[in-house]
């Protein structure tokens, strides 16, 4: 008598939004990296702008967490018109994303417990380290070889978040 072991078939795969199916690598041709060319560009910009401007120095950031110079509420509070000016003219033109689909901010639940967290570990970091995650790149580019451990704790800390995510308020 003989036996026979049940065969499984192979578990069937989505294909992801690039067409790929999950589990496989989306080829990465030179089309594609010409397509990132805009974004180092901009990248690299933001990166010269942020060592000129001294909104990456630790000294400015320490200066405005002791409320002794102006100069980084400045740009916060310039980056945040800017922001609001440029959303309101989006709207007002009637902008829309690639699909054709107009462009809209979805409302987030009433609910101040989760800002304060937020904004504190966020805040903590920033003082403690003396750099925001936005320029880690450019401190890292500018000569100072210490960002490359925030780096590591800026890629961790995002690795722990995308772990807990499921069990957070969301």
């Amino acid at each position: 008598m003989t036996t026979q072991t049940p065969t499984r078939s192979a578990p069937r795969r989505r294909p992801r939004a690039d067409g790929t199916a999950a589990g496989s690598s989306p080829t990465v041709g030179i089309s594609t990296w010409l397509a990132l060319w805009p974004y180092l560009v901009a990248g690299g910009a933001f990166g010269f702008v942020a060592i000129r401007s001294e909104i990456v120095s630790w000294y400015r950031i320490q200066e405005m967490f002791r409320f002794q110079s102006f100069h980084m509420y400045g740009v916060i509070g310039s980056a945040v018109l800017v922001g609001a000016l440029s959303l309101w003219l989006l709207r007002r033109f009637g902008a829309t994303d690639r699909e054709g689909t107009p462009l809209e901010i979805t409302s987030k639940g009433r609910g101040w417990r989760r800002y304060l967290l937020g904004g504190t570990v966020f805040g903590l970091g920033w003082g403690l380290v003396g750099a925001c995650p936005g320029p880690i790149y450019a401190l890292i580019g500018a000569g100072f070889p210490a960002f490359l451990i925030v780096l590591v704790g800026a890629v961790a800390g995002t690795w722990l978040y995308g772990a807990v995510r499921p069990h957070l308020p969301h």
